[in-house]
C-alpha cells in the first residue's frame, strides 16, 4: 500500500490504459477536447503537425504546420487559435487559412510560446520557454478575445501546467526545472503558493488539465506517470505509463470521462526508443472521474 503526505492510500489507475493512437510523435503536447466537432486535438511540436482523432470511430487524421505549434484552442464557430513557435496565429482548416495575430517575444529569438489553455472566460493563456540557455527570461502573457495582448508575468524558464479551477478564480502553473507546480489568484496573480514539489530526480511537471471535482492532473515529464492532485497539493491517484516521458493531459468523450494523454520522443537516443517502443504515442484511460471541458477561444 502506497500512502500520500496525509497518509491516506494512493490510488493506483492503470487497468484501462490503452494506446489510443501509435501516432510515434516526436514530441505530442497540448492536447484539447473540442465538443463542437466531437475531436480530440493535440500537436506534435517538432514535426510541425496537429492531430486530431474522432474517438468514436477512430479515425486520426494529420495537418500540416508552416511552423512548430505549441498550444491552441478552438474558436466559437470553427477555426482555431495556434500558439506557434513564433506568436499568436489564427488558423482555419476548412479554407487553408493562416493568419499570424501578433509575434511572441520578437526581442528574445531563444524564446517559443511553450504550454497554454483557455481560461473560464475563452482567453488564451500561454507561456514561453528558453530553448537556447533554459534561463528564466521568458514570460506568460494572455490572448484576449479581441486579439489584444496582456502580460500577466515574467521570469520563466519553460511555461507548462497552465490549467484552472472550476471556478476560474485559481490559475495553475509550473516552470518545469523547479520542479513545483504553483497555484494562486488568477483575478490579481496575488497568493502565489507552491501546490507541490515533485522530488528531485522523480520527473518533471509538464501539462496539466482540471477533473470536474477541481483535481489537477498532472503529466510527469521523465517520471513515467500521470498524478492526480488535490486543491491542496496532496497525491490522491498515479497512472503508471508504459512510456518515459508524458506530456500533457486533456480529459474528452462525449461524457469527458476519458483521460488522453500525449507523450514523446524528444531528446531520446536510439536505444533509449529501443526499450521504449511507445514513446510518442498517444494513451486514453478512464479513470473514474469526469473531466471538465475547457472552454472554445472566445473571439
Amino acid at each position: 500500500m502506497v500512502l500520500n503526505e496525509a497518509g491516506h492510500r494512493i490510488q493506483i489507475v492503470d487497468a484501462s490504459l490503452s494506446v489510443a493512437v501509435d501516432a510515434g510523435n516526436h514530441h505530442g503536447e497540448g492536447v484539447f477536447w473540442n465538443p463542437e466537432d466531437g475531436l480530440l486535438w493535440w500537436t506534435d511540436i517538432e514535426s510541425k503537425l496537429l492531430w486530431s482523432l474522432n474517438p468514436v470511430t477512430r479515425e486520426s487524421k494529420r495537418h500540416a504546420m508552416p511552423e512548430r505549434i505549441c498550444c491552441f484552442a478552438p474558436r466559437s464557430g470553427g477555426g482555431f487559435v495556434l500558439g506557434a513557435a513564433s506568436g499568436f496565429v489564427a488558423w482555419d482548416p476548412r479554407i487553408a487559412s493562416w493568419d499570424p495575430i501578433v509575434a511572441f517575444e520578437s526581442d528574445l529569438p531563444q524564446t517559443r510560446l511553450n504550454d497554454g489553455r483557455t481560461d473560464r472566460a475563452g482567453r488564451l493563456v500561454a507561456g514561453g520557454m528558453d530553448e537556447r540557455d533554459g534561463k528564466p527570461v521568458s514570460s506568460v502573457c494572455r490572448l484576449e478575445a479581441d486579439f489584444s495582448v496582456t502580460p500577466l508575468f515574467t521570469g520563466v524558464a519553460c511555461a507548462n501546467s497552465i490549467c484552472f479551477s472550476p471556478d476560474g478564480s485559481t490559475m495553475y502553473f509550473a516552470d518545469s526545472a523547479t520542479r513545483r507546480v504553483e497555484a494562486f489568484d488568477y483575478d490579481t496573480l496575488d497568493a502565489r503558493r507552491t501546490l507541490y514539489e515533485l522530488e528531485e530526480g522523480s520527473g518533471l511537471p509538464d501539462g496539466s488539465c482540471v477533473d470536474a471535482e477541481g483535481y489537477v492532473w498532472n503529466a510527469v515529464w521523465n517520471g513515467s506517470r500521470v498524478e492526480r492532485r488535490a486543491p491542496d497539493g496532496t497525491l490522491d491517484r498515479v497512472i503508471p505509463m508504459p512510456t518515459i516521458k508524458p506530456t500533457c493531459c486533456a480529459f474528452g468523450g462525449e461524457q469527458l470521462d476519458t483521460l488522453f494523454i500525449t507523450t514523446s520522443r524528444l531528446q531520446s537516443s536510439a536505444e533509449q526508443l529501443a526499450r521504449d517502443p511507445l514513446a510518442g504515442a498517444l494513451f486514453a484511460i478512464r479513470p473514474g472521474v469526469r473531466g471538465l471541458a475547457d472552454p472554445s477561444f472566445a473571439g
